[in-house]
């Protein structure tokens, strides 16, 4: 029987919780990276957006790979942030820089780390990290989130280059969850016009049911997450694949 071990960021609540609850259901053990502490066994509390955290983390997911000695590991890094939402140059500076920290560094950082530990421990290892459409496509007042989720898929993309063909110790991919009834929607919809110009056609979303449902999507990423039938580098949107 093949043992994983799952290790999530954002596992606490939306499509993370999702996740690691279908990880959990498929016999795999669920290891968790929040900024609050959950009710999952194994986690690590910190706060993603410091560059101080990263280490750390690069530490204990180290220590928790070499412990569990599993047949193989997923690494999914779900943890981001919309705030603040609003055009560059307009909102607060420090606000801006936690957003591009979380969105756009740690994300390279962390898979970093996730690719060492599976060279080092030889460990068959899985990377997913969570896009958005927002990669491709300019939204006004998202000029962060936007450029972030556009970095997380040319890091993918870039890393499967450097992945020598036959090699199938690390495989990578992001995956774009599509429109997810999250707090991050939540946040959206109460966004103000001037900051936010698209708000309306998210409020119209919502109004019309058209959200998806966080368990269920978290429960196709997992499911994403154990198959063999994409390609390394690729970039997944879970609406293709029944989500």
């Amino acid at each position: 029987m093949t043992t994983t071990l799952a290790v999530i960021t954002g596992a606490s609540r939306g499509i993370g919780a999702g996740i690691a609850l279908a990880a959990g259901r498929s016999g795999a053990t669920v290891a968790a990276v929040n900024r609050t502490p959950t009710e999952i066994q194994r986690q690590l509390t910190v706060d993603l957006a410091d560059p101080a955290a990263w280490p750390v983390f690069a530490h204990w997911y180290e220590q928790l790979v070499e412990l569990a000695a599993p047949d193989r590991v997923v690494f999914v890094h779900n943890s981001a942030t919309l705030t603040p939402i609003g055009p560059a140059g307009t909102v607060d500076p420090d606000a801006y820089r936690t957003h591009v920290l979380l969105n756009s560094a740690a994300p390279q950082v962390l898979g970093d780390a996730a690719i060492r530990t599976a060279r080092r421990l030889g460990r068959p290892t899985v990377i997913l990290q969570l896009s958005s459409g927002a990669a491709e496509s300019p939204y006004p007042g998202w000029s962060g989130y936007c450029a972030a989720k556009a970095a997380v898929e040319m890091w993918v993309k870039s890393v499967a280059t450097e992945i020598a063909e036959g090699d199938d110790l690390v495989r990578v991919a992001a995956v774009r969850p599509g429109i997810v009834a999250t707090e991050m929607q939540a946040e959206i919809r109460s966004s103000t016009s001037a900051a936010f110009p698209n708000v309306e056609r998210f409020r119209d979303l919502y109004a019309g049911g058209h959200l998806a449902d966080p368990g269920q999507v978290g429960a196709h990423i997992w499911a994403l997450a154990l198959a063999d039938d994409w390609a390394n580098g690729a970039v997944l949107d879970v609406r293709q694949f029944g989500g």
